[in-house]
């Protein structure tokens, strides 16, 4: 079915129209060869709390972002290459049902369902497209080390490192970008190049990088990494998932709010298979 999809005019036309509801600020999706397989919105797990994001499963990526206007308007565009992604089930927890990881060398997060059927059929669509995909280009799964699933702020009332320093308005929370832990700024004050998530050095906890540093020295590689100096986290930031970011406008929050929850109340996966 996604062959006869390549050159249709129906599929030219949604991908014209996910491209639209980016604008400017997203990517380019029309290439050939792209067909927009389905779409739905999932409930992705955020540093500070769940939030529904607008997915986009196209046979050769995995595109999503921020519902500013639901099936309108999107931002803060996010891509992931299928023939690097991977799936792991997530068992239930409470009320955090029908769950999974998708894990990429880029970025790894673990994301909700409304039901069990949704996500049977997205991980089935999901695994079809990158089986599809590698068998296509007759490559097998990267062997790129893959970003770690961040463990959320609310699981971390102190630091997960040294288990001492407990976290406050002024000791802030910081991710290890080579595990995923919950940290303060002395255990990740250093910085490795981790190239498949950042073009520059980025944040790791103390474990972390005498762990990569031992492993650079073994294979005589020249050292990446630079120190925090001073806990300034400002080039830190730019590194942050940045669609897990609220809007600081409370106009624009109290917007985004309820479109969120529209995208919710219409949550499905859409195939066009």
């Amino acid at each position: 079915m996604v062959d006869r999809l390549v050159n249709s005019e129906a599929n030219a036309r949604r991908v014209h129209n996910v491209e639209q509801c980016f604008g400017s600020s997203g990517q380019p999706l029309g290439i050939p060869g792209r067909v927009l397989v389905g779409e739905g919105v999932l409930t992705k797990i955020c540093r500070k709390r769940p939030k529904p994001r607008q997915f986009f499963l196209f046979n050769d990526a995995l595109v999503y972002g921020n519902i500013i206007i639901h099936k309108k308007k999107y931002n803060k565009q996010q891509i992931l290459a299928l023939e690097d992604v991977k799936l792991e089930n997530v068992n239930d927890d409470g009320n955090l049902r029908n769950g999974w990881k998708i894990i990429n060398p880029k970025k790894s997060f673990v994301v909700y369902a409304a039901t069990a059927t949704e996500k049977k059929e997205w991980m089935a669509h999901i695994r079809k497209c990158v089986e599809d995909l590698l068998t296509q280009r007759g490559v097998s799964r990267s062997c790129s080390t893959d970003s770690p699933v961040w463990v959320p702020d609310s699981e971390a009332k102190n630091c997960m490192h040294c288990s001492k320093s407990e976290f406050s308005m002024v000791n802030r929370r910081h991710h290890c970008r080579s595990c995923g832990i919950v940290a303060c700024n002395s255990c990740t004050n250093k910085r490795w190049l981790l190239p498949e998530q950042s073009t520059k050095p980025i944040r790791v906890c103390l474990t972390c990088y005498q762990k990569l540093s031992r492993e650079a020295s073994q294979n005589n590689v020249t050292r990446k990494y630079s120190l925090n100096a001073g806990g300034d986290d400002r080039v830190s930031s730019a590194d942050d998932s940045s669609d897990d970011e609220d809007d600081v406008m409370s106009g624009r929050r109290r917007e985004t709010i309820e479109a969120e929850q529209l995208a919710i109340n219409d949550a499905h996966f859409h195939s066009y298979n």
